[in-house]
């Protein structure tokens, strides 16, 4: 209501100048730093803020004096007016024929290990190349809607989600069944998945079906297990952790475990066995027009990843 209210009240232009200034103010915290980085006086935008404001009908920063914040209006109102800034810059880009250079805020969400493994130093080399670009990650292990909590990308492993969504396809990943050498001294090693019923078992509880392992020989036969163990947790790093404590045998993708294999804090176990291989996906909304800044990143992390072919 307040945003649709604010397009029939102001004038184009004015709509732009106040919805920067807006924006300067929140995200510098008060009026004098957002007057020096605007090149202004803190009157001018005091002004304008209250102009704002009188139009839209409704208060949009709470003042004392000693800080600003944004009221509950206020924050939908700045959530907004950021991607509309942002899209405008990037028109203008497109306009004067310097496309190339993308610019503004990239909110995204991956799970904590991928985010930590593959998408920071994506991000730096990103960034080292496009320094006008932003990002704003969230890191979550759940599944998130993307157009209703307003994100740009997600990066996931498996199930990609709703059909409104494009998905293009990064690489795999393998789960390794992994234990301490302190763990399989004092439990022993086994050595057919049916071995895993008489061991403890750390379960991920993102997994489709946490206590029912699926693996697969050299020879392609499958095999199902039952398994159970004194940890259940929604924290692969949490499970490894504990793993590596000697807590237990764990499954998780390659590229969580690798250090600690590595480093031979952890050693395979059943090596003969292999999961059934994860895909990895770049996720956006499906739009007819997608941003210079998403469509830019998602190439970059797909050249990374070694990716085959987007599919819809």
């Amino acid at each position: 209501m307040i945003y649709s209210d604010f397009q029939d009240n102001l004038p184009s232009m004015d709509r732009l100048a106040s919805m920067t200034a807006f924006n300067a103010v929140v995200e510098a915290g008060s009026f004098v730093r957002a007057a020096e980085r605007l090149g202004t006086s803190t009157s001018t935008l005091s002004r304008q803020i209250a102009e704002l404001e009188q139009h839209l009908g409704a208060r949009l920063l709470n003042r004392t004096t000693r800080r600003l914040s944004l009221t509950e209006g206020g924050q939908a109102f700045y959530e907004r007016t950021v991607q509309l800034l942002a899209e405008l810059d990037e028109a203008e880009a497109v306009a004067s024929s310097s496309a190339a250079a993308p610019r503004g805020t990239l909110r995204m969400t991956c799970s904590h290990a991928m985010g930590v493994q593959r998408i920071a130093p994506a991000m730096a080399s990103f960034v080292e190349r496009y320094p006008a670009v932003r990002f704003e990650v969230s890191v979550l292990d759940r599944i998130v809607d993307l157009v209703e909590e307003g994100y740009d990308l997600a990066i996931r492993i498996g199930r990609v989600g709703s059909e409104q969504l494009v998905a293009r396809r990064l690489g795999t990943m393998r789960l390794l069944a992994c234990a301490a050498p302190s763990y399989l001294k004092t439990h022993g090693t086994p050595r057919k998945p049916a071995d895993l019923t008489n061991h403890a078992v750390l379960t991920y509880a993102y997994s489709p079906n946490p206590r029912l392992l699926r693996l697969t020989d050299r020879h392609g036969r499958h095999e199902e297990v039952r398994v159970a163990g004194p940890l259940h947790s929604n924290s692969g790093d949490l499970s490894i952790a504990a793993a590596i404590a000697g807590l237990g045998v764990v499954f998780e993708p390659d590229f969580m475990v690798k250090s600690a294999l590595d480093a031979g804090q952890l050693v395979r176990v059943l090596p003969a066995y292999e999961s059934t291989p994860g895909e990895i996906w770049a996720v956006y909304p499906s739009r007819r027009h997608l941003s210079a800044k998403v469509r830019l990143f998602v190439d970059h992390i797909a050249r990374q990843f070694g990716a085959a072919p987007a599919r819809k």
